[in-house]
């Protein structure tokens, strides 16, 4: 299982100090969660912030836009040196094209569906990303408790990725921890994002590790 961890429910005012541990623990990726208080009720960090953290982090950087017209950030978000670039199915209107203008940045498009977005929208798109981000909360806060339809929707992504041979991988974020975790896993899931569970943990990297152990 690979494991991304979310910058979202680290401590702020010890950046540097997150960065250090998480460097040294065996996460795959640190994901970012940028709110605009516009598509989702919060704001969280803007460029500022995620500059300084890319200067920092020494895994591959998972950015997960929870904004409107997110095509318009596709430059900044490749100059963080992002590995994913990923946007909500909900907020863009033309998704080939803005797909194909983040892959052609430099970067590997992902694409998030909220809770209430059936997976049947993406057939006509999975085969042109790289990852898609199941949303189990509704985006926009974090510790939120994970929602069971989930199961069932990476079960019928899983089943669509066969479908249509794409090779996509699964993202799963919200409530995730080592019981919905084994669940997810059992689905077909293939990257879990954990925030609260894992930088509120006493020993954030033995709780990766636990999560990576997942099958």
């Amino acid at each position: 299982m690979l494991i991304a961890p979310s910058l979202l429910a680290a401590d702020f005012g010890n950046l540097e100090r997150e960065m250090q541990w998480f460097n040294q623990s065996h996460a795959d990726y640190l994901h970012l969660d940028v709110m605009d208080g516009v598509f989702v009720p919060n704001i969280s960090f803007g460029f500022p912030v995620l500059k300084h953290v890319a200067r920092l982090c020494r895994k591959p950087l998972d950015v997960h836009l929870m904004i409107v017209e997110p095509q318009k950030f596709i430059r900044e978000v490749a100059d963080l040196g992002a590995y994913y670039m990923n946007i909500h199915f909900e907020a863009v209107v033309h998704h080939h094209r803005v797909i194909q203008q983040i892959r052609e940045a430099g970067m590997h498009p992902a694409v998030t569906l909220c809770p209430s977005t059936p997976v049947a929208l993406l057939s006509d798109i999975i085969r042109d990303v790289d990852m898609v981000l199941l949303m189990s909360v509704n985006p926009g806060f974090g510790g939120q408790k994970f929602i069971p339809q989930t199961l069932r929707k990476v079960r019928e992504l899983r089943q669509l990725i066969r479908e249509t041979e794409s090779h996509a991988l699964i993202e799963i974020d919200g409530g995730v921890n080592l019981q919905t975790g084994q669940q997810l896993a059992e689905a077909g899931a293939d990257v879990l994002v954990a925030g609260s569970f894992v930088f509120g943990s006493q020993q954030p990297a033995e709780t990766i590790d636990a999560l990576k152990a997942l099958s």
